[in-house]
């Protein structure tokens, strides 16, 4: 039988701790209490618990999207803004933003929206503002990843973004790295949001509010020249 989800490598020292914490505080339940509803009561709370951390490293079965001129979304989510902006990092000029916010709910693990080569990695630390605020960001912990099209004359820029919760951000690209679509670029722990910076001219192929997956909605179809 085909498993359906995996957990994630990020999660697993996460999930070992948990699992000692817990049967630490239920040995200990047990050696002060004698009540049968007690023990339940605490063993059922901790699968609660255990079952919530396996959730948020969860990585379900997936058959990927792919696409040489089409933009795949990076992160499970919901689409939080998609507007024309000045992007002052990297591009300096207008481009078309798109993000999405990942609650804690959703699958962590953010995958490449294009296929290419990474022209510009760049980790910036910053504040934990919530991250549906307009400022995060430019203001919040973040890291930046720029990937240039394989074949198309495009760059695409990806933005992870740590929020009020989610402040731990991994990521597993470096620049002259040469990455697949939809192969992993990082993952944050408890969600955060991702936005996506794209050339002006992009077919957008996503309303406000749309709910999105990781390595299988389109977000976008991208232009012939930028």
């Amino acid at each position: 039988m085909k498993k359906k989800f995996k957990i994630h490598k990020e999660g697993h020292k996460i999930l070992l701790a948990t699992v000692i914490v817990l049967l630490l505080i239920n040995l200990s339940i047990a050696l002060v209490f004698r009540s049968v509803l007690v023990y339940y009561i605490t063993g059922a709370v901790s699968v609660i618990i255990l079952g919530a951390f396996a959730s948020f490293f969860r990585i379900p079965s997936r058959i990927f999207f792919e696409s040489d001129n089409q933009i795949i979304a990076p992160a499970d989510g919901r689409v939080v803004v998609i507007e024309e902006v000045h992007e002052g990092e990297y591009f300096k000029d207008k481009r078309i933003q798109v993000s999405i916010f990942m609650s804690p709910a959703n699958v962590h693990v953010n995958r490449n929206p294009i296929s290419g080569l990474v022209k510009y990695q760049k980790y910036h630390p910053g504040k934990y503002l919530v991250a549906w605020h307009p400022k995060s960001s430019e203001k919040n912990e973040r890291n930046t990843v720029v990937i240039e099209h394989d074949e198309l004359d495009v760059e695409i820029l990806v933005r992870q973004i740590a929020g009020k919760l989610a402040r731990k951000i991994r990521w597993y690209l470096n620049e002259g790295d040469e990455v697949e679509q939809n192969g992993e670029l990082g993952f944050i722990k408890f969600g955060s949001r991702v936005d996506l910076f794209l050339p002006i001219g992009t077919k957008i192929d996503v309303n406000l509010k749309q709910k999105v997956k990781g390595g299988i909605t389109v977000i976008g179809t991208l232009p012939e020249d930028e």
